[in-house]
C-alpha cells in the first residue's frame, strides 16, 4: 500500500492561491498555506499539472506545450526579490487584479513584464552563487531543458505559428539550421531556460518547506501531450504522425450515456512499438520527473495504460475509432523496478473495464472514489458507496471537474439522490449543511486518504468550480479569497482527522 496510513488532504491549484498578483503562485501565500493544511491536520496537498498554460488552450494546465516545463506564471515576484533579482520598488503596480478570478492574459503581461526585468538583473549582474546554481540546473534538466527552450524560443520567432508551419530545415530540425537559428536567438533560448531555473528553484523550496511540515504534494501527470509541444516537435518518432508531421490518428473517448458521438480530445496518439523498441525511455524519463516533483503522483487516464481510443485524425467525431491495446504492463513493470513502492495513484473514474483493474491490481495502484457518483438507483452496488469503499483508494467528495457538492445538491442531484443521501447518512441534509455531510462521509471511510476539494470545504455553490468538460471558456480561474479558510474550518477539519484516525500528534503516534 503506497500510503503508509490514514490520513486526509485538500485539493487546491497552486492558481487558486491568494496574491496580490492577480493568480497563486510559489509566494508567501502558499507558505501561509502550508501552515494552514498543517494546523487543519492535513498530510497531503493536491494539485493539478504544472506544466505552461496558454489562452488558446483555454489556460488548461492539461494542454500544455511542454510535458516537463513548469509554467512561468507560477513564479513568485517576492521571491525574486528574496534573490535579489527584483527589488521591492519593482512589485509597486497599479493593476487591478480580481482577488476571485483568474484573467489569465492580464497576468501574463503583468508577470512577463517582471520576467524580463528579473532577467535583465541577472545578466548584468550575474551573481556568482546563482549563476552557478543556473549552469548546474542546465546539466540536471539536460534531457529535456534545450529542446523546451528552443521550441518556446522558435515558437515566438515565428509568429506562434504550430511547429508543422516552421520552415522546413527547423521544423525537421537538421543539426546545422537549428543550431544556426539558436545561436541568432540565444537571449531568447537563454530565457527560457531562466524562466525554468526560476520555477524548480522556488518549486524546490516550497516543496523542502511542505515536507518539513509533514505536507505531502499530490501531482497529477496528463496521459496525452498537446500536437503543437516541444515533446512531439523534438520525439515526433514516438507519436502516430504523417509525412507532414501532422497526426494520423488522436485520442478521444468512444459513445456512451452521456455523448452520443463521444469524446473527440484531437491530441496525437503515441506509437507504442517504437517506445517499446526504446525501453520506454521517454515515459520512464517523464513519470521519473514527475516523482522527483511530487510525494504521490495521479495518472490521468489512467485507463489509455490498458487501452486507448484511436480514432482517425481525419473524423470530426469520436464515433468511428477503435480500442487499441497499451503495453502497460511492460512499461509499468520498468517503473516498479526503478521505484520500488510505486507511489503512483490511478485515475479510474469512468467506464473501466476488468483489464484495467487487472492492471491496476497488478501493480497494487490505488483508485478513486468520488461521493458524488454514489447516490444514485445502483447506490447498495457502486463502487463510490462508502460501504464499498477499499483500503487501497482515495476518498473525494468531488473532483476538479465535478460540481461541487453544493451545487450538485441544488442543481443536479434528483429528489431520489437527496432521499438516499439523507437515509445513507442518517442526517437531516439541505443545502447549507450537505458540503459538510458528505465531508464527514469521506473521513469515515475505509479509504487510506480522504481528499476535499477546497470549495466544499467551504461550502461554495456552482460558481465556484474549477472545470467544467467539454466547454472552453471561463475554465480553471476560481481563487480562494483571502481568510475564506478560517480558524474554524482549520479546527473542524483537524478534529475530524483526529476523530476518524486520519491525524495523530508525534507524541500521541510515539505512545
Amino acid at each position: 500500500m503506497i500510503i503508509p496510513e490514514r490520513s486526509a488532504g485538500i485539493l487546491l491549484h497552486i492558481t487558486s492561491l491568494p496574491s496580490r498578483f492577480g493568480i497563486g503562485d510559489l509566494g508567501p501565500d502558499a507558505y501561509t498555506f502550508a501552515d494552514q493544511l498543517q494546523e487543519a491536520g492535513q498530510r497531503y496537498w493536491q494539485i493539478l499539472p504544472l506544466n505552461p498554460t496558454e489562452v488558446g488552450y483555454g489556460n488548461s494546465p492539461y494542454s500544455s506545450h511542454s510535458a516537463f516545463a513548469g509554467n512561468p506564471l507560477l513564479i513568485s515576484p517576492d521571491q525574486l526579490v528574496h534573490d535579489g533579482l527584483l527589488q521591492n520598488k519593482d512589485l509597486i503596480h497599479s493593476e487591478s487584479f480580481d482577488e476571485a478570478r483568474v484573467d489569465f492574459e492580464k497576468v501574463s503581461r503583468f508577470k512577463i513584464r517582471l520576467l524580463h526585468k528579473a532577467y535583465k538583473n541577472f545578466t548584468a549582474e550575474m551573481p556568482d552563487a546563482l549563476w552557478k546554481a543556473f549552469v548546474t540546473f542546465q546539466k540536471e534538466q539536460k534531457l529535456w531543458l534545450q529542446d523546451y527552450a528552443h521550441f518556446a524560443a522558435f515558437k515566438k520567432h515565428f509568429q506562434h505559428k504550430s511547429w508543422v508551419e516552421w520552415p522546413e530545415e527547423i521544423k525537421r530540425r537538421q543539426k546545422q539550421a537549428l543550431e544556426k537559428l539558436a545561436e541568432q536567438l540565444s537571449d531568447k533560448v537563454e530565457f527560457e531556460m531562466f524562466l525554468q531555473f526560476l520555477f524548480y528553484r522556488q518549486w524546490e523550496r516550497l516543496k523542502t518547506y511542505c515536507n518539513k511540515k509533514g505536507i505531502v504534494f499530490f501531482g497529477d501527470m496528463p496521459f496525452y501531450v498537446s500536437h503543437d509541444s516541444a515533446d512531439v516537435w523534438s520525439h515526433p518518432h514516438i507519436f502516430k504522425l504523417d509525412a507532414k508531421g501532422r497526426p494520423t490518428a488522436v485520442s478521444g473517448v468512444p459513445p456512451d450515456y452521456f455523448s452520443e458521438t463521444g469524446q473527440l480530445w484531437g491530441t496525437p496518439v503515441f506509437d507504442w512499438e517504437k517506445l517499446q523498441e526504446q525501453h520506454f525511455d521517454w515515459w520512464l524519463h517523464r513519470i521519473e520527473h514527475n516523482l522527483q516533483l511530487f510525494g504521490l503522483l495521479r495518472l490521468d487516464h489512467f485507463r489509455a495504460f490498458s487501452a486507448y481510443w484511436e480514432v482517425p485524425a481525419i473524423e470530426e467525431t469520436a464515433i468511428n475509432g477503435k480500442w487499441v491495446k497499451t503495453p502497460g504492463y511492460a512499461l509499468l513493470k520498468l517503473v516498479k523496478e526503478k521505484f520500488e513502492h510505486l507511489p503512483i495513484v490511478a485515475e479510474d473514474l469512468g467506464e473501466i473495464d476488468q483489464p484495467v483493474r487487472d492492471l491496476m491490481h497488478r501493480y497494487d495502484l490505488p483508485g478513486m472514489r468520488v461521493l458524488l457518483f454514489a447516490f444514485g438507483e445502483d447506490l447498495p452496488n457502486s463502487l463510490y458507496a462508502p460501504h464499498n469503499h477499499t483500503q487501497n483508494s482515495i476518498v473525494y467528495t468531488g473532483t476538479h471537474d465535478n460540481n461541487t457538492v453544493r451545487g450538485w445538491y441544488e442543481h443536479e442531484a434528483s429528489r431520489s439522490d437527496k432521499r438516499r443521501l439523507r437515509q445513507y447518512s442518517n442526517h437531516y441534509v439541505n443545502i447549507d449543511n450537505v458540503h459538510g455531510v458528505m465531508i464527514w462521509l469521506t473521513y469515515i471511510s475505509v479509504a487510506q486518504l480522504a481528499v476535499i476539494p477546497m470549495q466544499d470545504v467551504l461550502g461554495l455553490g456552482k460558481e465556484y468550480i474549477m472545470n467544467k468538460p467539454s466547454t472552453g471558456s471561463g475554465n480553471w480561474e476560481w481563487r480562494l479569497q483571502p481568510n475564506h479558510f478560517t480558524p474554524a474550518h482549520r479546527a473542524e477539519l483537524k478534529e475530524l482527522a483526529q476523530r476518524y484516525g486520519r491525524w495523530q500528534d508525534a507524541a500521541t503516534s510515539q505512545k
